[in-house]
């Protein structure tokens, strides 16, 4: 089907009507003058009517011209292709210890914070099509990104995101609450969080099982990831021994937040854990979004371009003829 992007600009075609109407009727009202009257003999001896080769040619350049501006294409058939998507907020623990290096990557020793990024940043990276919102907590919990599309963003700032930037404890049930309260500016059928956190509930003006309760009133799933290893060889004036650099976990907090809420827990112990956890997740919450439709389109602007530059080329050498004629009769 044959659309124009600008057709109001059509009107443009009656431009040199209209000027040479108005032209008409200023010479009409003028005195009449010896040097008018010459000047309009001389206007007649270079043929300016309507219906001259020259005007024709002008006139179809100028028509061709509008007729680009007016962005003509063509419309195939309306195509419509279902989407299917997630909405999701992430909640990333950057209390201090999340410094704590008890996960390996390519045999390296890395903190906990560098871990989830190295995961997180593949699975936002599989987002495509997701709607997804970043939260950091420690003393407070903050937005970092609201919920977006856009992906390059939310890695953005999940890259930008350092330890201790607001404390060194855990608001578990403020980064909860805060989540509740952004998911509830949206229109969604699946309101999911995914929190991650290494240790247990030491700050905030909010309690976890306050926070569990708004969460459950809004229809929010939790599905939350408990991070650190359980074995790790530390160095002391003793010399070296086995600890649990995860004794402050609090797994019962994130198991009951996760099922009162319909979500899971998960247990991430070492970085392929954290990995598999993510691609679960991966095949969770999944929802049909409004089916988007389009129509492919075609530009046809080059074909009236292409014949009003050929058409000058025309009128540009007939001008150049005649005026060789006229010279030479001279």
């Amino acid at each position: 089907m044959l659309d124009f992007g600008y057709p109001w600009l059509a009107l443009l075609a009656l431009a040199p009507i209209l000027l040479r109407l108005k032209r008409r009727a200023a010479s009409e009202a003028a005195l009449t003058l010896p040097a008018l009257a010459k000047l309009a003999s001389s206007d007649k001896q270079v043929d300016r009517s309507w219906f001259s080769l020259s005007s024709v040619l002008a006139m179809l350049i100028w028509l061709l011209l509008v007729l680009c501006a007016t962005q003509p294409r063509w419309l195939g058939e309306p195509v419509s292709l279902p989407q299917q998507g997630r909405d999701l907020m992430l909640a990333l623990d950057l209390s201090g210890s999340m410094e704590i290096a008890d996960m390996q990557h390519q045999g390296q020793s890395i903190n906990r914070l560098d871990a989830v990024k190295l995961v997180v940043s593949d699975f936002i990276k599989r987002r495509q099509g997701d709607r997804i919102g970043l939260i950091l907590f420690a003393d407070a919990a903050y937005q970092q990104t609201p919920l977006t599309f856009d992906l390059i963003t939310v890695q953005k700032m999940l890259d930008d995101s350092v330890l201790r930037l607001v404390g060194t404890r855990t608001a578990i049930g403020e980064a909860i609450g805060l989540a509740v309260k952004r998911l509830n500016t949206y229109e969604s059928s699946n309101k999911v969080l995914i929190l991650l956190s290494d240790g247990a509930n030491t700050a905030g003006n909010i309690q976890p099982l306050e926070a569990l309760q708004l969460a459950k009133a809004a229809g929010v799933k939790i599905h939350t990831v408990g991070v650190g290893a359980e074995q790790m060889m530390q160095q002391s004036v003793f010399g070296r021994r086995m600890v649990n650099p995860s004794q402050d976990l609090d797994e019962a907090l994130l198991t009951r937040l996760a099922s009162e809420t319909g979500g899971r827990y998960f247990r991430a112990r070492d970085l392929n854990e954290l990995n598999q956890i993510y691609q679960l997740i991966d095949q969770l919450e999944p929802i049909e979004r409004d089916s988007v439709t389009y129509r492919p389109q075609r530009s046809l602007l080059h074909w009236p371009l292409a014949l009003a530059l050929l058409l000058s080329f025309v009128l540009a050498a007939r001008n150049i003829y005649w005026r060789g004629v006229f010279k030479h009769a001279g």
